[in-house]
């Protein structure tokens, strides 16, 4: 396989080319870094949301958009699909390298944390990318500066000016998006957090509502994370029977039933304190080859209409 961040490299260059026509706003730092705001201090949108989740997919994903219901109401949903979930969604995709810097506070994802591999996920799969440059996705409610972007670049082994910084706010279009975008994610994530090969698992679809933007950040979190474990659905084909299948989906976890924001205020916003079972999606269906066919859980309209404010 083709480094991942080359490959996103290339999809940014794309976002850069097309910047005007995506409402994407590009700057070049001091540092000869550059950031692309995706939805911070602009609105977003959703070919913008489409294009970034490919960018933290490293290419390895199709997203398209389309329109559903929930509680009755068409709603814009995303679909997501890839051949190599390991890959697009565990080593690149997932938001898996804090930023905690004196002056800013954001969550990382895409494939420049493959640079690192020090997550334990990166054993599981035996992949480490080596190349010059690094795309990290950043949600935050700040465009990253060069602080962020020397850390980055200390961290990934690259030189400043190898450092591409895509940023979106939870509070945005395009963060409404690329959060439905990860129902595929954490179904893969959560099976391989229960045992199972990540390898074993040959492709993955899903498909999850885009919340409605909330008007801070806080509810856009807490709406967001809503739309994956009670309106997400997933379907994996996998290589090998296991036993823990029916723990993958958000029903498993004691804390269903409830809304994120309670959720995360009962941890005072520390996801760290959130079990990892909630972040999941609400239905899924593993598709043993030469076996049998697992549907589990089953999406709560009720509570994504009180969520979404529908």
């Amino acid at each position: 396989m083709e480094s991942l961040n080359r490959m996103a490299t290339d999809l940014v260059d794309e976002a850069i080319d097309f910047a005007d026509e995506l409402n994407v706003a590009v700057a070049r730092l001091d540092n000869e870094a550059v950031v692309l705001d995706f939805g911070v201090e602009i609105p977003g949108g959703l070919e913008a949301g489409l294009l970034l989740t490919e960018i933290a997919t490293a290419g390895l994903s199709t997203v398209s958009t389309t329109v559903d219901t929930v509680a009755g109401a068409p709603l814009t949903h995303v679909e997501l699909s890839t051949d190599h979930p390991a890959l697009a969604l565990l080593c690149a995709q997932k938001a898996g390298w804090e930023l905690s810097l004196d002056d800013f506070e954001g969550l990382g994802g895409g494939p420049a944390r493959a640079l690192v591999a020090e997550e334990d996920v990166f054993q599981r799969v035996g992949y480490r990318d080596e190349f010059d440059f690094a795309v990290l996705a950043v949600e935050g409610d700040q465009v990253p500066d060069e602080s962020v972007a020397e850390h980055v670049a200390e961290v990934a082994g690259v030189p400043e000016s190898g450092v591409f910084l895509p940023a979106f706010s939870s509070a945005s279009i395009t963060g409404s998006v690329t959060m439905a975008a990860r129902a595929a994610e954490l179904a893969v994530f959560r099976l391989s957090e229960l045992g199972y090969d990540p390898l074993d698992v040959l492709s993955v679809s899903a498909t999850a509502p885009v919340a409605p933007v909330g008007d801070d950040e806080e509810t856009a979190i807490a709406r967001t994370n809503d739309a994956l474990a009670y309106g997400g659905r997933a379907h994996l084909v996998v290589d090998r029977a296991f036993d823990r299948f029916d723990e993958v989906p958000s029903s498993a976890a004691a804390e269903y039933d409830r809304p994120f924001a309670e959720i995360f205020d009962d941890a005072d916003w520390d996801f760290y304190d959130v079990p990892a079972s909630v972040f999941a999606p609400a239905q899924v269906t593993v598709d043993v080859v030469g076996g049998p066919t697992h549907v589990l859980g089953e999406p709560d309209h009720d509570l994504l209409a009180e969520s979404f404010d529908l």
